[in-house]
């Protein structure tokens, strides 16, 4: 089954933990880069960028001002830890700001910091035994319809429950693990 939405936000550490190719559809992918490991060159970020820009995907960085800056990216990501009210003067220069959220406290915080919209998680239950606890379908979409902000879901979307992502209210949502690890055969199901 097709998964149909407007907008996919697709995680990555590294420029090569994903291939453009995959993309065939423009203006629909938007790459959030969190590189909290290794640091990549800028020459090599400003590559991937500017092959973002040929494919039509939107790139957004992970907390770093000023890499947004020297790369010339399409917008800011901030992470649920970052309390800083200080970003919200980057989307009146023309960037995106998008935020991460898990519970009401964080997403009013993220609307302070200036965020367009807002990634909330978890969606489904994950496997990892440090992230317990998941919203659920219906739960999302009271949030959902409660929220002054569009709200993208994440967490614990995986191939086995992706047809279920055609019953939450939103326009979008965002994938982390299952991107990783069979990024074709997942991109393939979203058109």
């Amino acid at each position: 089954m097709l998964i149909l939405k407007k907008k996919y936000y697709l995680f990555i550490e590294n420029t090569r933990e994903f291939n453009l190719d995959l993309i065939k559809i423009k203006n629909k992918f938007n790459i959030i880069y969190r590189n909290q490991t290794t640091k990549e060159k800028i020459q090599d970020l400003r590559v991937y960028r500017k092959n973002c820009k040929k494919y039509g995907v939107n790139f957004f960085v992970a907390n770093d001002i000023k890499l947004l800056i020297k790369i010339n990216a399409d917008g800011l990501y901030i992470s649920a830890h970052n309390k800083n009210l200080h970003t919200n003067i980057y989307s009146k220069k023309g960037y995106k700001i998008i935020g991460s959220a898990h519970n009401q406290r964080e997403l009013d915080l993220k609307i302070k910091q200036g965020c367009n919209l807002i990634i909330f998680a978890r969606l489904f239950e994950t496997s990892s035994p440090l992230k317990k606890g998941h919203l659920g379908v219906q739960k999302f979409n009271i949030l959902s319809l409660r929220s002054k902000k569009e709200l993208v879901p994440l967490g614990g979307i995986n191939e086995k429950n992706l047809s279920k992502l055609n019953t939450i209210l939103a326009q979008s949502f965002a994938c982390l693990s299952a991107i990783k690890k069979k990024p074709a055969k997942f991109i393939n199901r979203l058109f």
